[in-house]
C-alpha cells in the first residue's frame, strides 16, 4: 500500500494553459493514443502507452474544451470556444472538416461507426453531422434542456446521453425519434460521464458522487459519496472493480468499485484535476490539471495472474513502440514545451 501512495507517474508536459478533456482511444495495430484538449487552443496526441508527444493539432482560435479519437485512431475531433468543431487526420494532423457553430462547443463524440460525429454546447442543440457528407447540414435533435456540457453514444450508436452544465441529470435520447426517452437523476450538475468499454455501465461525477448507472436498464448500480468535490471518474475497463476519480484537491483517488473504499491516493498535480480516464488495457490512467500538465498513472497488478498478463502485454507491447517510434516521439516531446516552429518542421517531415 505505501509503494502506492507514493506512485511516480509520467508526467506530460507541452500545455501551456490548463488540460480540460483526455480521451483514450481503443487498442489499434499500432498501440493506443491519448489525446488532450487545453484551454492554450492546441489540442495534442500522445502514445497512450509512453507519454511520448506524437503531434499538436494546429488551428483553433480559442479554448479547446473537448477532444476525442475514433474507434481507428485515425481521427481526431475537438470542440472549441472559437464556435467550432473541428475533424482531424490523426495521422498528418491535417484539418478535415471544421464545423461552425453559434456558441462555444462544450462536447464532441464519434459514433462507434466512426461515421457519426455529436455535438454539443452552450447553444443547447445536440448536432450529429454525417462525416460521410459533411458538407450536408447536420441534424439537430430535439432542444437540450440547459447548455450541454458532456456527451457520448451508446447502445450502437442508437441512443446519445448528455449532461448539462446548469442542472442536474443526465439524458438518454434515442437516436431515431430525437426524445428524450430516459433521464438519469441527480442533484447537482453531472462533469463526467462516461460508457464503459464494455456497454454495461455508465459512470457519472457530479461533484459530491460517484454514481455507477446499468447502461441497458438505466437503474443506479453504485453510489459513492467523495471526499472531496470531483469533476471527473473513470471505471477500470477490464475487470472493472475499481474507479478513479479527481478533483478540487488535486488528488487522484483510487477506489473500490464494489465497497466504494478508497484504495490508493496519488498526490503530484498542482492545481484542481479536471479529467481522469482508464488506458483501454486498465494498465494505467492519466489525470489532466489546471496546472497545464498530463499525469500517467500506472494501475498496479491486482493478482500475481494480473501481474504476469500485465507483464506480458506490456511488454510486448512496449517493444514494438520503441523500435519504430520512440527516438522520434521523444525527440517531439522535449521539443513541445520550446516552441511552435519545430513542432511543424516535425510533422511536415511526417
Amino acid at each position: 500500500m505505501e509503494k502506492k501512495r507514493v506512485a511516480v507517474p509520467l508526467v506530460c508536459h507541452g500545455h501551456s494553459r490548463p488540460v480540460v478533456d483526455l480521451f483514450y482511444s481503443p487498442v489499434t495495430p499500432d498501440g493506443f493514443f491519448l489525446i488532450s484538449a487545453s484551454k492554450d487552443s492546441n489540442p495534442m496526441l500522445r502514445n497512450g502507452e509512453t507519454g511520448d508527444w506524437i503531434g499538436t493539432f494546429e488551428g483553433h482560435k480559442g479554448a479547446v474544451w473537448s477532444c476525442c479519437l475514433d474507434t481507428n485512431a485515425l481521427r481526431a475531433a475537438t470542440g472549441s470556444a472559437d464556435f467550432t468543431a473541428k475533424v482531424w487526420d490523426a495521422l498528418t494532423g491535417d484539418e478535415l472538416h471544421s464545423f461552425e457553430h453559434k456558441h462555444i462547443v462544450r462536447a464532441c463524440a464519434f459514433s462507434e461507426d466512426t461515421h457519426l460525429l455529436l455535438t454539443g454546447g452552450i447553444e443547447k442543440i445536440l448536432r450529429i453531422y454525417d462525416l460521410n457528407r459533411p458538407d450536408a447540414p447536420p441534424r439537430e435533435v430535439d432542444k437540450s434542456p440547459g447548455s450541454v456540457r458532456t456527451v457520448a453514444w451508446l447502445h450502437s450508436d442508437q441512443t446519445i446521453l448528455s449532461s448539462c452544465t446548469d442542472m442536474g441529470g443526465v439524458r438518454l435520447w434515442d437516436v431515431r425519434s430525437g426524445k428524450i426517452v430516459q433521464t438519469l437523476e441527480t442533484k447537482s450538475s453531472v462533469t463526467s460521464a462516461e460508457v464503459s468499454q464494455d456497454g454495461r455501465y455508465i459512470t457519472t461525477a457530479d461533484g459530491s458522487t460517484v454514481k455507477f448507472w446499468d447502461a441497458n436498464y438505466f437503474g443506479l448500480v453504485k453510489s459513492y459519496n467523495m471526499p472531496c468535490t470531483v469533476e471527473s471518474a473513470s471505471l477500470e475497463p477490464k475487470y472493472g472493480n475499481k474507479f478513479i476519480a479527481g478533483g478540487e484537491d488535486m488528488w487522484i483517488r483510487v477506489f473500490d468499485f464494489h465497497t466504494g473504499d478508497e484504495i490508493a491516493c496519488n498526490k503530484g498535480h498542482h492545481g484542481p484535476v479536471h479529467c481522469v480516464r482508464f488506458s483501454p488495457g486498465g494498465e494505467s490512467y492519466a489525470s489532466g490539471s489546471e496546472d497545464g500538465t498530463i499525469r500517467i498513472w500506472q494501475t498496479g497488478p491486482l493478482t500475481h495472474d494480473d501481474t504476469e498478463t500485465l507483464t506480458a502485454n506490456g511488454s510486448t507491447g512496449k517493444v514494438k513502440v520503441t523500435a519504430e517510434e520512440v527516438s522520434r516521439k521523444i525527440e517531439g516531446f522535449h521539443i513541445a514545451d520550446e516552441g511552435k516552429s519545430i513542432e511543424k518542421e516535425e510533422a511536415v517531415n511526417e
